[in-house]
């Protein structure tokens, strides 16, 4: 008995240690139900212990501010996620000054998350075509393994001549992460029409996100 118990204690121990964690980054003005699918997917396909939402202070590939303040899209997000006890969300990248990279974020939770932790940073795989722009992308691809989700089912990506930028062995490490997370079509820029000429949302946002909307006047013209 006492044999069984220590070696199931080391491997909690272990497992702890080993956690696989998903960062979603995003604008998140406002989070919608499709991030919370999309999240719940891409968990159960890596088989990660911990999601954990991080609404950025303005992305640096973005121009356009959000239109919701820090606080209210920290909150909504708070709401949006608060019956599932494996999502989190962080205002890390709020405490930073701009511009904010995802590298920079990446290393931040690699200082804070046990030693052996793999981190997986969710992207759209519609930025593959900018990837080789991003701040310092070979250490970004060294730090964690990012996680495309395609537009589409039949959707193939091309890291055609990636390699003269961040070496074969990166380039393989990016091809073998694509998730088969489900298809969304709901947008925030969609969301935020619809509330500004007051169409029905409610296939679209989290109730108790609706009512914050509604409560605090957001994204009316």
């Amino acid at each position: 008995m006492i044999i069984t118990h220590i070696t199931h204690y080391y491997y909690n121990i272990l497992t702890i240690m080993k956690q696989k964690i998903i960062l979603f980054g995003g604008t998140f003005d406002p989070i919608h139900n499709g991030h919370i699918q999309v999240a719940h997917a891409a968990a159960s396909e890596i088989g990660a212990h911990r999601v954990i939402f991080i609404p950025a202070r303005r992305s640096p590939h973005k121009k356009n501010i959000p239109s919701a303040d820090q606080g209210q899209r920290f909150e909504m997000i708070s709401l949006a996620i608060g019956n599932y006890g494996e999502f989190e969300v962080s205002d890390c990248e709020f405490q930073r000054k701009e511009p904010s990279y995802t590298l920079d974020t990446v290393m931040h939770f690699k200082n804070i998350v046990p030693e052996h932790s793999k981190l997986y940073w969710l992207v759209g795989a519609d930025v593959v075509t900018e990837l080789h722009n991003w701040y310092r992308i070979s250490d970004l691809i060294d730090s964690c393994y990012l996680s495309f989700m395609p537009r589409d089912t039949d959707e193939k990506l091309d890291f055609t001549g990636f390699d003269e930028i961040i070496g074969i062995d990166r380039r393989k490490k990016l091809e073998t992460h694509t998730l088969n997370t489900p298809l969304i079509g709901i947008s925030s820029t969609e969301i935020r029409q619809r509330i500004a000429e007051s169409g029905d949302l409610s296939m679209m946002l989290d109730p108790k996100v609706a009512d914050y909307i509604v409560e605090n006047g957001l994204y009316r013209l």
